[in-house]
C-alpha cells in the first residue's frame, strides 16, 4: 500500500482522536469513583416536589 504525508497524517489524527476519548473516560471514571458517593439521590425525582 502506497503511504504518503496525508494517509500518515490521517492514521495519527485518529489515534490522538482515540487516545483523547480515551483519557477523558478513564478521568471520569476515576473521578465518579472519587466524588459519586455524596450526591445519590432517593427515590424516581430526587426527593424533589414534581
Amino acid at each position: 500500500m502506497y503511504f504518503d504525508a496525508v494517509v500518515i497524517a490521517g492514521i495519527v489524527t485518529v489515534l490522538l482522536m482515540l487516545g483523547f476519548f480515551v483519557g477523558v473516560g478513564i478521568f471520569v471514571m476515576k473521578d465518579q469513583k472519587a466524588h459519586g458517593d455524596h450526591k445519590k439521590k432517593d427515590g424516581k425525582h430526587g426527593g424533589k416536589p414534581v
